[in-house]
C-alpha cells in the first residue's frame, strides 16, 4: 500500500496523517499509526520541540488499523505518480441537491473514523475514506442508488 500524507512524530510515535492538518506550530492531525517509521536518512523535515513532521509517500503493508512501514518514504516534493483512472469515465452523477446535503449528513456517522473528509461535485458526493478495497463503494451504491457517491481510498495498492 502507498499513502500520501504528513508524518506527525510526537515524542517518537509516528502517524501518517491523511486527512486534513492543523496549521497550527507544531502542526496538529489526527493519522494513523505508523510501525517501523525512522527519520534516519530522510530529508524534508521540520520540528518544533518534540514534534517533527513532513509530508511523504509511505509504502507498507496495512492491517486495517497501522501500517507498518517497508520502503524508505519519498518527499511529496519529489513524488509524481501516475494519474488515476476516472471510475466516472468522466459521466455526471445523477444525485440531486437535497440528495447531496442528507449523503453529506449521514456518510461521516456511518464510516467512523474510516472518513476522512467528502464533498459534492458533478452531480456527486465525492467521499474520501482511508482504504477502501470496494466494500464501502459497493454499500453507497446499494444504500444511496450507483452514481450519486464516488468513494476515493486514500491508501492505495501497489501494481
Amino acid at each position: 500500500m502507498i499513502g500520501q500524507g504528513t508524518v506527525m512524530d510526537i515524542a517518537g510515535s509516528a502517524e501518517l496523517c491523511l486527512g486534513g492538518v492543523m496549521e497550527s506550530w507544531p502542526p496538529q492531525c489526527n493519522g494513523m499509526p505508523l510501525k517501523s517509521w525512522s527519520w534516519e536518512g530522510v530529508e524534508g523535515w521540520d520540528s518544533q520541540g518534540e514534534t517533527r513532521w513532513g509530508t511523504y509517500a509511505v509504502q507498507g503493508t496495512f492491517d486495517g488499523a497501522e501500517l507498518t512501514v517497508t520502503q524508505p518514504p519519498i518527499m511529496l516534493a519529489l513524488y509524481d505518480p501516475m494519474a488515476a483512472d476516472d471510475p466516472t469515465g468522466g459521466r455526471p452523477g445523477t444525485a440531486s441537491e437535497a440528495e447531496l446535503s442528507d449523503m453529506q449528513e449521514r456518510v461521516a456517522e456511518v464510516l467512523g473514523e474510516a472518513y476522512l473528509g467528502s464533498y459534492p461535485e458533478n452531480g456527486r458526493l465525492v467521499v474520501e475514506v482511508l482504504w477502501d478495497d470496494g466494500t464501502w463503494q459497493d454499500a453507497a451504491d446499494a444504500d444511496f442508488g450507483p452514481d450519486k457517491l464516488l468513494i476515493r481510498s486514500a491508501l492505495q495498492p501497489l501494481d
